[in-house]
């Protein structure tokens, strides 16, 4: 059970690097700038902010990774195989070659891009103005 949480608390830092933390610090900035035409200053705040908030959640995985391995002494994912397509003969455990932090990234990504999906085709509205 803690490898679970373990396992989702990396997972949701690693979605973060993709949603929450460049969406932050584009409405951070969107509040230090007072026109809609800034200087560089806005545009500095988001650059520096991404950057220092991405090792930030950088180092938190991999501190997280660091507890996994501890919590289940492997860093390797076990293979999820059906039985249906086990073999009768398949004596031997197959060793899965995806470490815990690749599939933690690997799924970050695609929940990113289904979110992006979601948002561009549901709810961001057509861009065409209506006349």
């Amino acid at each position: 059970m803690a490898a679970g949480l373990v396992f989702t608390a990396m997972l949701l830092a690693a979605l973060a690097l993709w949603t929450a933390i460049p969406l932050s610090w584009v409405y951070i900035a969107s509040k230090v700038s007072d026109t809609q035409f800034p200087s560089s200053g806005p545009y500095a705040v988001v650059i520096i902010g991404i950057l220092v908030s991405v090792v930030f959640v950088a180092w938190l995985i991999g501190r997280l990774n660091n507890l996994y391995v501890r919590i289940t002494g492997t860093n390797r994912l076990q293979p999820m195989r059906p039985a249906w397509l086990r073999s009768m003969r398949d004596a031997t455990p197959v060793q899965s070659s995806v470490t815990v932090v690749e599939a933690v990234l690997m799924g970050s990504v695609m929940l990113a891009a289904v979110a992006l999906t979601v948002w561009f085709f549901l709810l961001a509205g057509s861009p065409i103005p209506n006349q």
